[in-house]
């Protein structure tokens, strides 16, 4: 049996998203040093703020500001730091309730170990160096040796939530990073496209050939082992036309990216159409591969020039 191959992965795709007034004010706010938290109308006051309350579903827009100091209410210890996080040495994570809020805000408390945290210690704000309106304005929380009585009771001061240049959006990354690996089925088919062929697998029961394999049939269920070569040619079965221009890759937009159903398989695979002007790809277009030297896979797929493919051929692969 060959080597099962494995490889590093990433997935990654920065969201960019609009704020809405509260959020808007509670980011600003953060940039200047300033914490604001927003009171619901029975008195309780919420910090981060959201925009309804999350017992009664009002809206709630009176914005307050609350102290920089608060109390560690629960922790975590993380002893091993990941790539993104607040700090790069061991810490705790923390839900710390600042003096004048009901609810506790999670973030990062910097102390030299386990023992150094506990629930009910006093904590204050470490303010970033540079601010721009995010989170990661607060660097993290580090322990405050307070003598003032911080448990009485008092009303935070309302706040009319202006600032100048307003944050009126933010980027949220989402990125995974993992090793795959594509299994034995997929390995060979891996292999066959470092030759420049196309390898799929047939089911022993219904008999269908599935391009890229998965080493089990997903309508039977039975493992397939038959190895059968497909294509190279193939038919347009359907296709989007794509406008916004992914980072590093190299590709003008508009560009077709397109399900392609192989001659002899049973599944369409993705491939990218080129060689045509978008506006003229179309369902049943025939198709081949045009491979790059030293590539492992098509680079992208043009027309043969055959006439195109009647419906009824592939309507089942759509």
């Amino acid at each position: 049996m060959p080597e099962v191959l494995k490889a590093p992965l990433v997935v990654e795709f920065p969201f960019t998203r609009s704020v809405g007034p509260v959020q808007s004010a509670f980011l600003t706010g953060l940039r200047e040093r300033v914490v604001l938290g927003v009171r619901t109308r029975d008195g309780r006051t919420l910090v981060p703020p959201v925009e309804y309350d999350p017992v009664t579903a009002e809206e709630i827009r009176d914005l307050v500001e609350v102290a920089r100091t608060g109390t560690v209410t629960t922790w975590a210890w993380n002893h091993e730091p990941r790539r993104g996080q607040p700090l790069d040495t061991p810490f705790a994570w923390v839900l710390v309730r600042l003096d004048g809020a009901d609810t506790a805000l999670l973030h990062a408390l910097d102390v030299p170990g386990p023992d150094a945290v506990r629930t009910g210690m006093r904590v204050r704000v470490r303010w970033a160096g540079e601010r721009h309106g995010s989170i990661t304005d607060i660097a993290c929380f580090e322990p405050y040796d307070d003598a003032a009585d911080h448990t009485a009771e008092h009303e935070p001061p309302a706040h009319d939530g202006q600032f100048e240049n307003m944050i009126d959006g933010i980027v949220a990354p989402a990125r995974l990073d993992y090793t795959y690996s594509p299994g034995r089925a997929q390995t060979a088919y891996i292999e066959a496209l470092s030759e420049r062929r196309t390898v799929g697998e047939r089911c022993p029961s219904c008999r269908k050939v599935y391009v890229p394999p998965r080493g089990a049939c997903p309508t039977c269920g039975v493992a397939t082992y038959e190895q059968v070569e497909v294509g190279p040619r193939g038919t347009v079965t359907t296709y989007c036309i794509v406008n916004i221009k992914a980072k590093n890759l190299d590709i003008e937009v508009p560009y077709v990216y397109a399900h392609i159903a192989l001659d002899g398989a049973d599944l369409a695979l993705h491939g990218r159409i080129a060689g045509i002007p978008y506006d003229q790809v179309r369902m049943g277009l025939r198709v081949e591969p045009v491979w790059t030297e030293g590539a492992r896979h098509p680079d992208h797929y043009r027309p043969t020039g055959e006439p195109d493919a009647e419906y009824d051929t592939y309507k089942e692969l759509l």
